[in-house]
């Protein structure tokens, strides 16, 4: 795929969509591996789910340690899109609380990117803006 962004022409980009489902089974070291492998591969992911603090915590450290070691690698960006809950009522807080419990964080999105390629992921609750340049 081929875009031009701020007169700029992208080559090789691509999403991957990954169900949480294809890292759950995956230790740490697994799952940043296999994450990595794919940003390596100059896709962006699109994570049903959203990663665990010490995963994304592991992933920073891994990306810091290969930016000086791996041509042309600038770095991953990495947000999470939640649902808006800022006000919900009891019985919403029970079911999510048995929800996340039993299946993680599954009502978010996680997006990673090279740093390269995803300059600036914008947050917004009703959409997911990813601006290429």
């Amino acid at each position: 795929m081929t875009k031009k962004a701020g007169g700029k022409r992208i080559r090789g980009f691509s999403l991957h969509i990954m169900p949480y489902s294809e890292i759950r089974a995956l230790s740490i070291n697994d799952r940043i591996k296999k994450i990595l492998r794919v940003v390596l591969g100059n896709k962006v992911i699109i994570l049903q789910g959203r990663l665990r603090v010490e995963e994304e915590i592991r992933l920073i450290e891994d990306t810091m340690a290969m930016v000086d070691h791996v041509k042309n690698f600038k770095g991953v960006e990495l947000a999470v899109i939640e649902p808006d809950m800022k006000n919900p009522g009891f019985m919403t807080k029970i079911r999510k609380g048995i929800a996340k419990s039993l299946i993680g964080h599954n009502n978010a999105l996680t997006v990673i990117g090279p740093a390269s390629i995803v300059k600036d992921i914008k947050k917004d609750p009703s959409k997911l803006e990813v601006l290429l340049g």
